[in-house]
């Protein structure tokens, strides 16, 4: 490799670095969840609004209006709204709001495993029709071949369908509160995940000369 292949293998590198380094931001939301959620079990238990009980419905009040938050934020700084990002603000709001306004902790349950299903839903059904959505949503990161693009694509599919899974296991059998702070472990699973296929990814790597030719 050239010194001028090298450097742009580093530019790249460094861009696809200081865009992640945005996900960092992307967690406040349900960091924020799990915090509310842990303060409000240490009020007494009954029927008030301030209760033990009423935890769930608090923290999830408190990602809607973070998850708002945040999108605020990215238009205030001119940046670009990923699509995953709007899609699930729309049925955090929307689940969140009915479980609150219904005193339903259902909605509140099945909301990510709908959101999981979704994202998988919309990967395969792009592969199904031709279009590769993953693709179309970090080519501007990654210039990868086709081969690899789909190859990502099916991976984060099943991705998605397992999370899914998982989620309907994890609130069926153990308890609110397991379920609600496993919510910081979906967050290092999906990190591992992606960890796990950055080997992948850097191996197909093309650097801009080899993407013209």
């Amino acid at each position: 490799m050239t010194d001028t292949q090298t450097k742009e293998s580093s530019a790249d590198l460094g861009d696809a670095a200081g865009k992640a380094g945005g996900i960092w931001t992307e967690l406040g939301p349900t960091l924020a969840f799990i915090v509310i959620y842990n303060v409000m079990l240490r009020f007494p238990d009954g029927d008030g609004l301030f209760t033990k009980s009423t935890a769930l419905y608090w923290a999830t009040g408190i990602l809607i209006v973070a998850t708002l938050c945040l999108i605020v934020l990215k238009l205030v700084r001119g940046e670009k709204i990923p699509p995953f990002l709007i899609i699930s603000s729309l049925l955090i709001g929307s689940f969140g709001t009915a479980g609150i306004l219904l005193q339903s902790k259902l909605f509140l349950f099945i909301k990510p495993t709908i959101i999981n299903l979704l994202y998988a839903g919309v990967i395969f059904g792009g592969l199904a029709v031709g279009r590769n959505v993953w693709k179309m949503l970090f080519n501007s990161l990654f210039d990868l071949p086709d081969f690899a693009w789909k190859t990502l694509a099916i991976r984060w599919g099943l991705y998605f369908v397992a999370m899914a899974i998982w989620n309907e296991i994890l609130w069926r059998n153990f308890s609110e509160a397991t379920w609600a702070n496993w919510k910081l472990g979906n967050l290092v699973l999906g990190f591992l995940f992606a960890l796990a296929n950055t080997p992948y990814t850097l191996k197909h790597l093309r650097n801009t000369e080899e993407a013209e030719d």
